[in-house]
């Protein structure tokens, strides 16, 4: 039997040597490309297209209304993480298929369009992360403004059931894409409701921090970049990150470790490691402020936003001073990241008494949008800033933010007070930094993984994990008496040393709970108001690394998050300042070298670092007071 095969083998070979043609598969292919659900009990109409862009390339997008949809307006998304991924399931009810952002848009007459930004999902042309607008770092005169143009032209010009107006909306990426279509100049275009947005990603955003770079967020560049589709992060399995970091060393040894080096975007890291001119012609707060204000814009921000806390606000700050017409809101609620999307009545174990993201959703941006875009809907002008004041849990409508003004001192002994320091008291408080022992974000473990919230939850999770241990300084006031109203930014002023020649510096603002709570819980409960992290390197100047001198005292100056909180009656306010925050941020040397992404084993030195409270250098944090 083996034998014949052998023969037959030969044969057939023999036979195609000498000019046989080969086999040729003449059945008919079973695949219908064209086939489209039978829908004729759905209560929606749901079309695709390939929209055609300036340059020849097309961009798929999905296209969905309710079945008798007229004179309806559109509402656009553009979407690196697929368009496709927005209806779920095979329902023929419209309710069904969509999250609960999105329902009351189509049941009231909305268009809703979704489309993949050029080059993912299934769109056709070149991927660029955060492309840039046309100018120095993009000659090509593509962008997303020209792209938002070009798309919007077509669906006003092929949806016959529209009313010829056009609103743009979208979360983080989403929500960059949403600031760049405010400068596309399209007169259809009308209103804009960019939430969570990437804005400035060195400053504050998803990949630095003044200059400290956001390691966490490294495991995300497979999931947009490793394919035209969405992919999956790196295999690090379920395991605690802070174990998993320290071990494997800086962050340029985690990436060659997971093969993330060969990204294009992580070679951009390594190469712009400080604020130059690469970073800043992407800045959009500053870009955005170079041009005329064109579309009504409703800003939305998180204030437990563990991905994108700065954008929605700096765009806000940016532009508010040239906002004659008031065309530019700032929505600034208690949520994480693109939290106003899903249930708002608590975040971890911080209960609210409503859901606020859906009072948000149905009272503010639906009405914002319906204003703008409906015709014949009811006026909805917003004031400056509308924002939910946690601790006192009541929204509140401001036309004006406070300065950060008052300053809150640090005082010998552990102690806080608006009262300055005087010339009797201890002059400085000292700890030692470790690398080897850096300072946890959250108790351990930390995951990052969709089956946890120990990344989404973060920075509102319990300090006192921080505060007992001895690398973390701890100020705190008395009791207080009467309300303290926070709204605006505060601003850190710090008087600090360190015997290492590069230093981190953590400084957060907490609200201490009383020992007793209703709920028992909470008491005691170290919740922070707003943390930020300035990098040492970066003191002289934020475009070119430098080392600090040794046993020098320095002025590290830098602004914590936007907020709205009541330090209630009872309640204490207490300061926090540390040298390392992981494994959210890398962690520094201590010791300056070239670059931090390729920093040794034997770089990673302890220091010790020195806050100062005397009258001439006192550290403080300036509070933007409200007056209720």
């Amino acid at each position: 039997m083996r034998l014949g095969l052998v023969s037959f083998a030969l044969a057939l070979g023999l036979a195609q040597s000498a000019g046989a043609a080969p086999p040729v598969d003449t059945l008919a292919s079973d695949i219908a490309p064209n086939y489209q659900p039978a829908s004729a009990e759905a209560d929606y109409v749901r079309r695709e297209a390939m929209i055609p862009m300036r340059d020849g390339a097309k961009l798929y997008a999905v296209i969905l209304m309710k079945k008798g949809a007229t004179h309806a307006p559109i509402l656009l998304e553009r979407t690196p993480y697929g368009a496709d991924g927005n209806i779920a399931g095979n329902s023929q009810s419209l309710a069904r298929i969509v999250s609960a952002m999105d329902a009351p848009y189509l049941e009231d007459g909305y268009i809703r369009v979704w489309q993949d930004i050029r080059g993912r999902g299934r769109s056709e042309g070149v991927y660029v992360t955060n492309r840039p607008l046309s100018g120095p770092l993009n000659p090509t005169g593509i962008d997303h403004a020209t792209d938002t143009y070009d798309t919007i032209d077509w669906l006003v010009r092929n949806l016959p059931e529209s009313n010829g107006k056009v609103g743009v909306i979208g979360g983080s990426y989403a929500g960059f894409t949403t600031l760049m279509a405010t400068v596309s100049g399209h007169p259809a275009l009308k209103a804009a409701a960019p939430i969570n947005p990437m804005v400035d990603v060195w400053t504050g955003d998803d990949w630095y921090h003044n200059g400290a770079f956001r390691q966490i967020t490294l495991n995300v560049l497979p999931i947009i970049m490793a394919g035209q589709a969405r992919a999956a992060p790196p295999p690090t399995g379920m395991v605690d990150l802070y174990g998993l970091f320290l071990e494997t060393g800086s962050s340029g040894d985690y990436m060659r470790r997971y093969g993330l080096h060969d990204f294009a975007a992580a070679k951009r890291f390594v190469a712009h490691e400080g604020f130059d001119a690469w970073w800043r012609e992407q800045a959009l707060d500053q870009q955005l402020a170079k041009r005329p204000i064109q579309v009504p814009m409703l800003l939305v921000g998180g204030m437990y936003d563990e991905q994108d806390l700065y954008g929605a606000p700096a765009v806000f700050r940016a532009l508010h001073p040239l906002d004659k017409d008031h065309k530019v809101s700032l929505l600034l609620g208690p949520w994480s990241h693109m939290g106003v999307e899903s249930d708002g009545s608590h975040l971890g174990p911080v209960a609210f008494p409503e859901d606020t993201a859906q009072t948000a959703r149905r009272d503010i941006i639906k009405p914002f949008l319906d204003a703008r875009l409906k015709d014949a809907a009811p006026p909805f002008d917003p004031p400056a800033v509308i924002s939910y004041a946690t601790g006192a849990d009541r929204w509140r409508r401001s036309q004006a933010v406070p300065a950060a003004t008052r300053p809150l001192y640090l005082r010998a002994g552990g102690r806080l007070s608006f009262d300055a320091p005087d010339t009797k008291e201890a002059a400085r408080d000292d700890y030692v930094s470790d690398p080897a022992k850096p300072v946890p974000v959250i108790a351990r473990p930390f995951y990052f993984t969709s089956r946890s919230d120990s990344w989404k939850t973060s920075l509102i999770a319990d300090q006192r994990v921080a505060g007992q241990r001895p690398d973390v300084l701890t100020y705190v006031t008395e009791p207080l008496t009467a309300p303290t109203h926070v709204f605006g930014q505060p601003l850190v002023e710090l008087f600090a040393a360190t015997t290492g020649t590069d230093s981190d510096f953590v400084v957060k603002l907490v609200d201490v709970y009383p020992r007793e709570m209703a709920e028992p819980d909470m008491g005691g409960y170290q919740r922070p108001v707003g943390m930020e992290i300035f990098r040492g390197r970066y003191l002289r100047a934020l475009d070119k690394a430098s080392p600090l001198t040794s046993g020098k005292v320095e002025a590290y100056r830098f602004a914590l998050p936007m907020t709205d909180h009541v330090f209630l009656p009872g309640h204490r306010i207490m300061v926090q300042v540390q040298s390392s925050w992981f494994p959210v941020y890398d962690r520094n040397p201590q010791t300056f070298v070239p670059s931090i992404f390729e920093a040794r084993p034997e770089d990673y030195r302890k220091a010790t670092q020195s806050v100062f409270h005397t009258p001439g250098r006192a550290s403080a944090v300036r509070l933007p007071i409200a007056q209720d």
